[in-house]
């Protein structure tokens, strides 16, 4: 066995064997999560085996497992008293790739500059894919790499890293390929999103860069991705008015169905469009934003369902009305949480996102545990590796400095000190290496 956690006084698996929903909690289930929690007993503490493959292999009291594994050789024991373990986290919307950052944009938007004024007058998007265009591979796995160790050192175990700061072939590929590299050389998980149809290009009008997508792009991701040197899941559109609308948003999100990728888009974020209401007929799997969704957009994304991925930081940054979270619990819509990191909302932190999320959105903490965890991992389709304590599941758990789990979101800012240990497959993580 690789590692033995013990001595644990609790254990906060989310979900387990036993309950009926396993793959994501939507409705009651995420409302009224009980979060599968064991708790020490009589004195007897809690464990938790990872084998050598870096799944677990066994979680129970200390008792019982000495006595079921007493015998066997472990490479590393943790002494776990008084603490408590849980799931690491997953991101489930991130730009991680990009080089330039746009902190003076951010005085601008304190003055009162909306996302579009900044956007129309060729800031934004426009700026950061400027840079990332000049920059080399090399430059932005460097720019990557610090920024998914720092996330690591946060408590998030697999993120979703979405292109689109090229809005060519050959850009948005560089872009890929940087992913890529990440996935090979470090202790991570990364699941690669397409967004070549992040924004529209200076010299292009809406219409010609959805043709680029389709016609240019797309089919030489999918080519690189058939020889095995691109891994990508999904595929990312920005449906919004002054961006590309529902239509031109269809036929690109249909043509990555078509190539076999995940549908995960943002939809609704600034302007009400019925983006939501095209994604669910088209069987979306996510949806990310969804700030002005309507009614009917709740209800069309709880009949599949679709998983909502809401993003806190964007929404506080920009002081948008916050999405109607209440509502899609309440609608049986699974709700997710990412921090969509990018250059205009600079946040590593998935416990500062869940503080927000219940400060802001209204959620409760297990709801909110839930959303970065399992229904997380099912937004990017990894819910049967990722999102909760479960034999057979990767062995990636957050070991903390103190008896509940609750003070990993309470303690805000301080994910530091409250995060002991952070494992990954079984190993440990050295947080200071960047």
């Amino acid at each position: 066995m690789r590692l033995w956690v013990k001595h644990a006084r609790q254990v906060v698996r989310v979900v387990s064997d036993a309950d009926p929903c396993r793959e994501y909690l939507a409705g009651p289930a995420q409302k009224n999560c009980n979060l599968a929690i064991l708790e020490e007993k009589d004195g007897i503490g809690l464990s938790i085996i990872i084998d050598r493959d870096g799944l677990i292999a066994d979680i129970g009291y200390d008792d019982v497992m000495q006595h079921k594994y007493e015998n066997q050789t472990i490479e590393e024991i943790i002494d776990a008293t008084g603490r408590s373990v849980l799931p690491g986290l997953v991101d489930a919307h991130t730009h991680p790739v990009w080089a330039g950052d746009r902190v003076h944009e951010f005085s601008m938007k304190l003055a009162g500059a909306t996302y579009m004024d900044i956007y129309e007058a060729g800031g934004g998007i426009h700026f950061t894919v400027n840079h990332t265009r000049n920059a080399s591979e090399d430059e932005l796995y460097g720019l990557l790499r610090q920024r998914l160790m720092r996330m690591l050192a946060n408590g998030t175990v697999l993120v979703e890293g979405k292109s689109g700061y090229g809005l060519d072939a050959e850009n948005e590929i560089k872009m890929l390929r940087v992913l890529e590299r990440a996935k090979r050389e470090l202790p991570i998980d990364i699941s690669s999103t397409f967004c070549g149809a992040h924004a529209v290009p200076k010299n292009q009008t809406a219409e010609e860069a959805t043709q680029n997508v389709l016609n240019e792009q797309l089919p030489k991701v999918m080519l690189m991705q058939a020889n095995g040197e691109l891994h990508v899941d999904s595929i990312d559109v920005f449906c919004e008015k002054g961006v590309f609308d529902v239509e031109q948003s269809r036929r690109i999100l249909e043509a990555g169905k078509r190539a076999g990728l995940r549908l995960n888009f943002h939809a609704d974020e600034l302007t009400p469009i019925n983006g939501t209401e095209m994604g669910a007929s088209i069987g979306a799997e996510a949806m990310s934003h969804l700030e002005e969704i309507s009614p009917a957009g709740i209800a069309a994304m709880a009949v599949k369902p679709s998983i909502a991925v809401i993003l806190p930081t964007t929404a506080y940054l920009l002081r948008l009305k916050p999405p109607p979270v209440r509502e899609m619990i309440t609608q049986g819509v699974p709700v997710a949480l990412g921090s969509d990191f990018n250059p205009n909302a600079y946040c590593l932190s998935m416990p500062l996102v869940m503080n927000l999320a219940c400060v802001l959105f209204g959620m409760t903490l297990p709801e909110a545990l839930v959303a970065a965890t399992i229904n997380a991992a099912a937004a990017l389709g990894k819910q049967n590796t990722h999102g909760s304590l479960e034999i057979g599941k990767y062995g990636d758990l957050l070991i903390l400095n103190a008896p509940r789990w609750e003070h990993l979101v309470y303690q805000m800012g301080d994910n530091q000190q409250v995060i002991g240990q952070v494992i990954k497959r079984g190993r440990i993580i050295d947080r200071t290496a960047t």
